[in-house]
C-alpha cells in the first residue's frame, strides 16, 4: 500500500501537474493539502476516471484537505476534534482495508503560525494541542494508523538549507519543534527520518529568489507512523523531481510503502 502526502497549493492551478504524477507515481492513497475549493467544486470526476475514491473537507479559497484512494473509504470524520468553533478545512480521517490489513488514515494541515508572536502562532500550538490528544485516542484503536500532511513544522536544523533564517519562525520555533515531538513521543515513527539521515532532504521551495535552482528548501511535509503501521514499512522517499517542472506546487509529495 502506497500512501503519499501532498500539498498541492490549489487544485485549479495544479490539476494537471497532480494528474501527471499520480499517472506516473501510481499511489495506492494520496492525501493531499490546500485544495482551496469547496467540496461541490473539487474535479473528482478527473480522479475517479482513474480509480480513486475521493473524499474532501473543503473551503473556499483557502486550505482544505482531501483523500484519494484506490480502496473504498470507511468511516471518514472531516474536522480535528476539540473545538467546534475551528471553521478551517484542516484535518480529514477514513479507514482503508488493503490486501492484508486495515490502515487509519488522518490527512492534516497544520497551520503556519505566522506572524510571531500573535493570533495565529497561538492556533497553532493550540492546534497542535487537540492533534496530541486526537493521536493519543486513536493509539488506543492499535491498528494501523497514518498520519501524514503538511505539517508546517521543521523538525531539526538538519531540515533546513539555512536554519538561521528560519530560527524566529514559526515552523522552527522552540515551541513548535517541541509540540511536534511530543507527538512523535507518544509512539509515533517520523518515516522519513527513520531511513534518510543527512542534510539537503527536503518537501518545500519557495517560488521565490531562485529557491528551487539553489535547493534552498526545507524539510515539512511528514508521515507519522503508529507502531503497528511502522512495522509494516517497505520504503519512503521524496519525489523532488517534480518540483522542477512546469507550474509546479511549491512543494512536493512525499510517501510511503506499506506491506497492508
Amino acid at each position: 500500500m502506497k500512501i503519499a502526502t501532498f500539498n498541492i497549493n490549489g487544485i485549479k492551478a495544479r490539476y494537471a501537474a497532480l494528474c501527471d504524477w499520480l499517472d506516473e507515481s501510481h499511489p495506492d492513497i494520496a492525501l493531499l493539502q490546500e485544495i482551496k475549493s469547496v467540496d461541490a467544486n473539487f474535479p473528482r470526476e478527473m480522479f475517479e476516471d482513474r480509480g480513486y475514491n475521493v473524499e474532501t473537507h473543503g473551503q473556499k479559497s483557502f486550505n482544505g484537505v482531501a483523500i484519494l484512494s484506490k480502496f473504498p473509504l470507511e468511516e471518514v470524520v472531516r474536522g480535528l476534534p476539540g473545538d467546534e468553533a475551528d471553521e478551517q478545512a484542516r484535518w480529514i480521517e477514513a479507514t482503508v482495508v488493503g490486501d492484508a490489513q486495515a490502515v487509519r488514515l488522518c490527512g492534516l494541515y497544520l497551520p503556519n503560525g505566522n506572524p510571531v508572536p500573535g493570533p495565529k502562532y497561538d492556533y497553532k500550538l493550540a492546534w497542535m494541542a487537540r492533534m496530541e490528544a486526537r493521536a493519543r485516542e486513536l493509539l488506543q484503536s492499535e491498528m494501523p494508523v497514518v498520519m501524514a500532511g503538511d505539517y508546517n513544522i521543521i523538525p531539526q536544523d538538519e531540515d533546513a538549507a539555512r536554519p538561521q533564517a528560519w530560527k524566529d519562525d514559526a515552523l522552527a520555533l522552540p515551541a513548535s519543534r517541541a509540540a511536534f515531538r511530543r507527538i512523535l513521543n507518544l509512539g509515533f515513527t517520523e518515516a522519513f527520518r527513520a531511513r534518510v539521515r543527512g542534510p539537503e532532504h527536503y518537501s518545500f521551495w519557495d517560488y521565490q529568489a531562485g529557491a528551487w535552482q539553489r535547493n534552498d528548501g526545507i524539510r515539512i511535509d511528514h508521515l507519522l507512523l503508529s507502531p503497528q503501521a511502522a512495522d509494516l514499512m517497505r520504503d519512503v522517499r521524496i519525489d523532488a523531481e517534480i518540483r522542477g517542472r512546469e507550474k509546479p506546487s511549491d512543494h512536493v509529495p512525499v510517501w510511503v510503502e506499506l506491506a497492508a
